[in-house]
């Protein structure tokens, strides 16, 4: 079915595990993928997610081949089938990631690269297209704005283990427990994602975010559409999650035609 299991080195001795789907040749036979032809789309996965998105993240991908675009997904370090360790994340490390997988599709030829995030995955595509002019298009799905604000709510002190000057912060979202570096909030600190969501421009930017997201409140999608320049669109999912957990196939659509519609990316062919 046209899937590839690629290896993309990201630093040292780490290798991100990914998965590359090619677009479907059309009847009147297209341009070969790579240089000269077929867009790529990369999807950057949420704060502890993988690259198939529970399935979905694949779905999406068949849909995309369909309608010409090849798509990488990757594992970002310490996720999924990559190296390395979860508890290390920090947005720098995964804006590291990203220029890795980037740098990967460049070197095989792909000269119209669009990034599409979730969540955390979000901040990561806005960070780093806000420096790399390269990237043709933006999109972001329910994407954290203020993510030192967002998940210091959910910090609380692992002082039993580690005491009130230990390194480590753990997260309590309400699902579970996560164990955090300092250097995580540390980290945050140098990020302005409005500011890097007003770099994007003159690039389309298109932000999905959902009315009753209950994790990522409808304000951060707003915060980053107003610092936004032209062309930029929002979109608004009435009744919609954090994860658009039942309006998956509509967050699809609305991606599909802004690609088809509004990217600049028309599939050659």
């Amino acid at each position: 079915m046209n899937w590839f299991r690629e290896k993309i080195k990201s630093r040292p001795g780490l290798n991100l595990a990914a998965m590359l789907r090619r677009a479907e040749p059309s009847p009147e036979g297209g341009a070969e993928s790579g240089a000269d032809g077929v867009p790529l789309v990369i999807v950057c996965h949420g704060f502890t997610g993988s690259k198939e998105g529970g399935g979905g993240a694949v779905a999406m991908a068949d849909g995309l081949a369909g309608r010409g675009f090849d798509t990488l997904l990757f594992d970002f370090t310490g996720c999924g089938e990559s190296g390395g360790l979860w508890e290390e994340i920090t947005l720098s490390r995964q804006v590291e990631d990203l220029g890795a997988a980037v740098r990967w599709a460049r070197e095989r030829g792909y000269e119209r690269i669009i990034l599409n995030g979730r969540s955390f995955g979000g901040a990561t595509v806005l960070a780093y297209a806000a420096g790399d002019r390269q990237i043709a298009a933006v999109c972001t799905w329910a994407a954290v704005a203020r993510p030192r604000q967002l998940f210091s709510g959910f910090a609380e002190m692992d002082t039993e283990r580690h005491g009130p000057a230990g390194g480590k912060i753990l997260l309590n979202d309400g699902s579970g427990s996560l164990c955090l570096q300092r250097q995580f909030f540390e980290d945050l600190q140098s990020y302005d994602l409005a500011g890097c969501a007003a770099r994007i421009s003159p690039r389309p930017l298109l932000l999905i975010h959902g009315s009753a997201d209950e994790v990522v409140p409808v304000a951060a999608a707003q915060l980053l559409f107003d610092a936004a320049g032209e062309p930029k669109q929002l979109a608004l999912i009435e009744g919609a999650d954090h994860r658009f957990s039942d309006h998956r196939k509509q967050v699809w659509e609305l991606f599909f035609n802004w690609l088809e519609r509004d990217s600049g990316c028309i599939p050659k062919g």
